[in-house]
């Protein structure tokens, strides 16, 4: 059987209340296999000689009260292959434990600390890990991308030794998925590409472009030189058909509204008001304007 050899971290936020898994391996769909979570229970990576089981049983545990240490023990208490699996766990509180069995390929070892797990098997070596470590404790901002910069650590260390193919990232919180019908946050794949990782940060980055929100700080009001860039972009796409006059102006206003439906970003403009994110405004420059 192929092993989803591969690394991944497992972790919880406690001030924004999520929990989430961030995986990389020279195996296709790898997000397929490894990543399990659920808000208010925690979540889990199994890996090398997979045992999927370990997902949802995992977190029936967790939902039960069981606490990460509690929950490993119990799933390869009952595993007669539990030496060939690698699996890394974070319960609702933050505890944390990762399990390399002595059958997994090298290099193969994890990691734990407070509110995260990092494991990894046919590594280049321990130096994988040990910088998965170092840039999830040092990075800042949300969840995701501080699993992001681990596994970007990890690559640029070693990561699986055998190459690259495909990554998947996993974050959840109650009541935060699409209009607030399901705890996935964020929830992206990547499952077969010569380069991951990167198109697994570009997803991100879209994600926090379209469903992000900027301080009223930020918004752009669409007068001179923004306005001009607007409505060239909207006169070379087809939405304006007259040439770029700097006036806001009826025709204007429902060529942008319409373009905004279009382009998915009704959240982060305002027609009405003529104002659009500052973040927006520069994506649409980089990818519309000549």
């Amino acid at each position: 059987m192929i092993h989803p050899s591969t690394f991944s971290i497992v972790a919880f936020d406690s001030q924004e209340q999520t929990w989430g898994i961030a995986v990389a391996s020279k195996f296709p769909a790898v997000g397929a296999v490894v990543p399990w979570a659920q808000a208010g229970r925690g979540a889990i990576a199994t890996q090398a000689h997979a045992n999927t089981s370990f997902g949802p049983n995992g977190l029936d545990l967790l939902r039960q009260g069981f606490r990460a240490e509690n929950v490993l023990s119990r799933l390869l208490a009952v595993d007669e292959g539990r030496e060939t699996r690698q699996v890394g766990i974070v319960d609702v509180l933050g505890g944390s434990a990762t399990f390399t069995g002595n059958e997994c390929m090298d290099w193969a070892g994890g990691r734990t600390g407070p509110g995260f797990a990092i494991q990894g098997n046919i590594l280049t070596g321990p130096g994988v890990v040990q910088a998965m470590e170092s840039a999830f404790q040092s990075s800042v901002g949300n969840l995701a991308k501080r699993l992001l910069a681990a596994i970007t650590a990890g690559e640029k260390a070693g990561g699986d030794r055998r190459g690259r193919q495909s990554a998947s990232l996993v974050v959840v919180k109650a009541n935060a998925g699409y209009g607030g019908f399901n705890d996935r946050m964020f929830d992206y794949r990547i499952d077969d590409d010569p380069d991951p990782i990167t198109k697994l940060s570009d997803l991100i980055n879209l994600h926090e472009l379209y469903f992000g929100k900027s301080p009223e700080s930020d918004r752009i009001k669409l007068q001179g030189k923004q306005l001009i860039e607007i409505q060239s972009i909207l006169n070379r796409l087809g939405y304006l058909t007259h040439t770029p006059s700097g006036i806001y102006d009826v025709t204007t206003q429902e060529a942008f509204r319409a373009f905004c439906g279009n382009e998915n970003f009704e959240e982060r403009c305002n027609p009405s008001s003529g104002w659009i994110d500052q973040p927006v405004l520069d994506f649409l420059i980089r990818k519309y304007a000549k």
